[in-house]
């Protein structure tokens, strides 16, 4: 008997930016994910024009990996954790730097400051598998 798939995972991350590890890890591990290059250059997010984004509110974990100097990222990253309920785990990869930087932004998410390994992945995958069973 199959095992049914886990929880739905959105990685947003720049068209140039590699999810192709992520992706493929986590659909391993039984989760649907969804990749999200963001709106086109010039275009808002839908998120922020505020017909909302089912691909964000439907989403059972977050990993966010978008460049922070640019405004509408950090507003995307901001929405996403007003909107999103608090059981939804959110990781951010950005470089050391912008940790510090924007550590405002970022106090209320997981960061990581490196390229995700397979221990970072799995350890969030079983954190999204945990808010589901107590959701």
């Amino acid at each position: 008997m199959r095992e049914p798939d886990r929880g739905t995972i959105l990685i947003d991350v720049s068209e140039d930016g590699e999810a192709d590890f992520d992706a493929e890890f986590l659909k391993r591990l039984g989760h649907p994910v969804i990749v999200c290059h963001g709106p086109p250059h010039a275009n808002l997010c839908p998120i922020l024009t505020g017909t909302g984004c089912p691909q964000a509110e439907g989403a059972h974990g977050i990993v966010f990996r978008f460049d922070l100097d640019r405004a509408q990222h950090r507003a995307i990253l901001a929405k996403y954790q007003q909107v999103v309920s608090e059981d939804v785990p959110i990781r951010v990869v950005v470089t050391p730097e912008h940790a510090v930087r924007y550590a405002h932004l970022l106090k209320n998410v997981e960061v990581w400051t490196h390229e995700p390994t397979a221990g970072d992945l799995d350890a969030f995958a079983a954190e999204v598998e945990a808010g589901e069973r107590s959701g």
